[in-house]
């Protein structure tokens, strides 16, 4: 397949794997999005600015990995992938709006409401919501992913981003502005706003591959510790990471007045309890094999990154 690195995957450094992966999504992405011209030009077109905007695409690679992990297609789980990036853009830019965290800069470029104006960014959001479950559920994508299979995906996405999840947790953040939380408080902010669809990204991507019960359940602890480790980084980097290098405001959690893992546990102290979620999130995955080795890099690749 084009843009593929075919070496066994622990021959692989993991900048190239990523790079490799990054290439694809990107392609299905701009085969899955109508083109910017298409009626009604505005929506499109914003669609397109913001999802193709760049981006780690951490989730989408996630459940890349996580299918290769059991030995599933490449090909078979790209457009479930790209659904999951599809939603996560779409939370972005309404984390992004004045009504949240207010912030400017979105993967190096102006945010979607300060390009198209707020209302135009609700419905860019709305839209690629709408447009991932599109995806989800046409049978000419995705192989010979079987009917019963399609709906456990549909539902776990559902889940993740709602209100028992991605939505619960944003509005458990918005309410903690300004209050003084604890660890387990927090904990369960982060669970939700971030880890839910992380956590998400792993299993879909092995239901895809056709995971059995014990290798499920062996790749949800996966992505929970993941999740945590990601979250604690990301609010380390909100201190550390130069604009320049995270393509997003710097200190925008301070200014947003956010409780954040530095906050409440100090900058050492959080380091350390990344490090050891990684830890965690890697030994879930000890059995497996040398396919599941892109895995184990990114857990570590996710608390030593710089963006």
């Amino acid at each position: 397949m084009k843009g593929i690195d075919e070496r066994p995957l622990n021959d692989i450094l993991l900048p190239d794997y990523l790079k490799s992966r990054q290439a694809l999504i990107n392609e299905w992405l701009f085969r899955l999005i109508p083109d910017e011209k298409a009626f009604p030009p505005t929506i499109h077109k914003s669609m397109r600015y913001s999802l193709i905007a760049g981006g780690k695409r951490l989730r989408p690679i996630l459940s890349i990995a996580s299918s290769e992990a059991i030995g599933g297609d490449l090909e078979t789980v790209l457009p479930f992938a790209c659904a999951i990036e599809m939603i996560h853009t779409y939370s972005l830019i309404h984390d992004d709006l004045p009504a949240m965290d207010n912030d400017d800069l979105r993967r190096g470029r102006p945010t979607c409401h300060k390009v198209f104006g707020e209302g135009i960014a609700i419905l860019t959001g709305d839209a690629l919501l709408t447009h991932a479950f599109s995806i989800l559920s046409r049978p000419e994508l995705g192989g010979d992913v079987d009917p019963s299979t399609r709906l456990k995906v549909i539902n776990e996405l559902a889940f993740a981003s709602g209100t028992e999840g991605m939505i619960g947790g944003q509005v458990l953040d918005l309410e903690a502005q300004n209050m003084s939380l604890d660890i387990e408080d927090l904990s369960t902010i982060h669970r939700l706003k971030t880890g839910a669809l992380i956590r998400a990204s792993v299993i879909i991507g092995a239901l895809i591959g056709g995971a059995k019960e014990k290798e499920m359940n062996a790749l949800s602890a996966f992505g929970q510790y993941l999740g945590l480790a990601f979250q604690i980084t990301d609010d380390i980097l909100d201190l550390e990471s130069p604009q320049e290098i995270s393509g997003k405001t710097q200190n925008s959690d301070i200014t947003n007045n956010k409780a954040t893992y530095p906050a409440i546990l100090g900058i050492k102290a959080s380091k350390k309890k990344a490090k050891e979620a990684a830890d965690k999130a890697v030994a879930a995955i000890e059995p497996f094999n040398h396919q599941a080795e892109a895995l184990r890099r990114i857990a570590y690749y996710t608390i030593c990154r710089d963006r």
